[in-house]
C-alpha cells in the first residue's frame, strides 16, 4: 500500500520550483506517494515534475483536478462543458508525462455549485455526463490513466454526494478507466456507515483521501478509522491513501475549502503525524 500527501497541504497553486523543495521533505516524512493538484495544466512542467519526484525517491504519483465554474461538465452551456473536457484531457496528458496513474476529483460539476433538480432534470444531466466521461475515460485509458470520481459533501455539490451515486455514475459509464475515489472528510458528512460504503464500492475503489473530519491531522478527530481500515482490508484494497488538507495561509484555497484557522501546530506536523498514524492503522 502507498501512503501519500497532496501538496495543497502547503501551497496553491503549486509551481515546479516549489515541488523541488517539497518533494524531498515529503519523502523524508515517510511518504512514498505524492499527489499533485492541477490548478492550471499550462503552469507546470510535467516532465520536470516527474524527474523531481523520482529524484526524491517517491515511487508513485497521482494528480487531482480542480473543477471551476468554467470547467463544469454538466453546465447548460456546451462551451463550458467543452472547456471542462479540454482541461481534464490536458490533466490526463500531464499525469502521463509525470508517470502517474490515478487522476482523481469531482468529474461532474464545479466545486461549490449546488442547485435543486427534479428527477427528470437530474437524469438529463446524468446522460450528458455519462457520454462525456465515456469519451474522457477512453482517452485516459489510452494514456495509462484511471479516473477516480470523487463524491463531495452536500455543501460543495448537489450532484454526486454519496458512494451510491458515484457507483451509479461509474457503472453507467462502464469503462475500465473510470473508477471511484472516496474521501473520508466527505463521507463523514454523507454516509450512514463508512465501512458499508467502502465495501459497496469494492473493486471500483482506486484511491482514498484519508482525511480527518475537520481536515486536520488524521487520527486527531472523530473519523471512525478502525471501521475504515477494516473495510479497506475486507475489499483487499492495496492502492493509495492520500492526506489532502489545505493551508489557511493561501487565501484563495482557504476560502474555497473553508479553512479559517490552523488545523495543526504546523502544516509539516499535520502531514508527518498523519502518515505515522496511517501506517499504524493499516498494519
Amino acid at each position: 500500500m502507498k501512503f501519500g500527501v497532496n501538496t495543497w497541504v502547503w501551497t496553491a497553486p503549486l509551481t515546479t520550483e516549489e515541488l523541488e523543495v517539497l518533494a524531498p521533505k515529503i519523502a523524508k516524512m515517510g511518504f512514498n506517494h505524492i499527489e499533485i493538484p492541477i490548478d492550471d495544466p499550462k503552469t507546470l512542467d510535467f516532465v520536470k515534475c516527474g524527474e523531481i519526484i523520482k529524484k526524491a525517491g517517491i515511487s508513485s504519483v497521482s494528480c487531482c483536478v480542480a473543477m471551476s465554474p468554467d470547467r463544469d461538465l454538466i453546465d447548460p452551456d456546451p462551451k463550458v462543458r467543452q472547456n471542462g473536457v479540454d482541461y481534464v484531457k490536458a490533466s490526463i496528458d500531464g499525469l502521463a508525462l509525470i508517470g502517474g496513474k490515478n487522476l482523481v476529483g469531482p468529474f461532474y460539476s464545479a466545486v461549490g455549485r449546488t442547485w435543486q433538480q427534479s428527477a427528470e432534470e437530474r437524469e438529463q444531466d446524468m446522460k450528458i455526463l455519462v457520454e462525456i466521461l465515456k469519451d474522457i475515460a477512453d482517452y485516459a485509458g489510452k494514456k495509462g490513466v484511471v479516473l477516480g470520481v470523487e463524491p463531495l459533501n452536500r455543501f460543495e455539490t448537489s450532484f454526486i454526494t454519496t458512494a451510491d451515486q458515484a457507483i451509479e455514475l461509474v457503472d453507467r459509464v462502464n469503462h475500465p478507466s473510470c473508477k471511484i475515489m472516496l474521501d473520508t472528510f466527505h463521507m463523514n458528512i454523507e454516509e450512514n456507515s463508512m465501512g458499508d460504503a467502502i465495501r459497496k464500492v469494492g473493486s471500483r475503489l482506486v484511491q482514498v483521501h484519508s482525511n480527518e473530519n475537520n481536515r486536520g491531522t488524521p487520527g486527531a478527530g472523530h473519523v471512525p478509522w478502525k471501521e475504515v481500515a477494516q473495510a479497506l482490508k475486507d475489499i483487499k484494497f492495496d492502492d493509495v491513501l492520500v492526506i489532502e488538507s489545505f493551508t489557511s495561509k493561501v487565501k484563495s484555497i482557504a476560502r474555497a475549502a473553508a479553512i479559517w484557522r490552523p488545523l495543526a501546530s504546523s502544516q509539516d506536523a499535520l502531514a508527518a503525524d498523519g502518515v505515522v498514524f496511517l501506517h499504524e492503522l493499516m498494519k
